[in-house]
């Protein structure tokens, strides 16, 4: 009957795991399965104990630090929100000047200024945003690129 307890403990620590994803929850839910399965043997609860602390502690220092690196490994970082906007291209919809203007960022309307002071950048143009700031994208003129040969 004790297993039970123990693979009920290493339920709930499964679930906590999939809230936390750091991995330290699932090494205690390994370390309760292994002491459910020496319980279903018959062991008394003191050697029950002492089979969840070891394995626990083993996985703890083995196998997590080895599966974080394979889970950072094969997670690419992708950016979100606000700066998921910078370096993308923008057109302009209102003269965009150091101080006011409006660009079309990513099918949106932006409020925008210039990051080189005193520079206009005409309705039409395409820039690239450089930053963002609070609800306002900085953009600059894309630079200038030539077909190879060109020059």
């Amino acid at each position: 009957m004790a297993f039970l307890w123990w693979l009920g403990g290493a339920l709930v620590l499964g679930v906590v795991e999939m809230l936390t994803v750091d991995l330290i929850f699932l090494m205690f839910a390994g370390g309760a399965l292994a002491a459910g399965g020496v319980a279903a043997l018959g062991a008394p609860l003191w050697a029950q104990i002492l089979t969840f602390a070891v394995v626990s502690v083993i996985l703890l220092v083995v196998v997590r630090p080895w599966a974080l690196g394979y889970l950072k490994r094969s997670t690419p970082d992708s950016l979100t929100n606000v700066a998921a906007h910078v370096g993308r291209s923008a057109e302009v919809l209102v003269d965009v000047t150091d101080r006011a203007g409006r660009v079309k960022l990513a099918g949106e309307v932006w409020t925008a200024r210039a990051a080189e002071p005193g520079s206009l950048l005409p309705t039409g143009t395409t820039v690239q945003v450089v930053r963002i700031d609070g609800a306002t994208a900085v953009v600059a003129p894309l630079p200038v690129t030539y077909p190879e040969g060109a020059m």
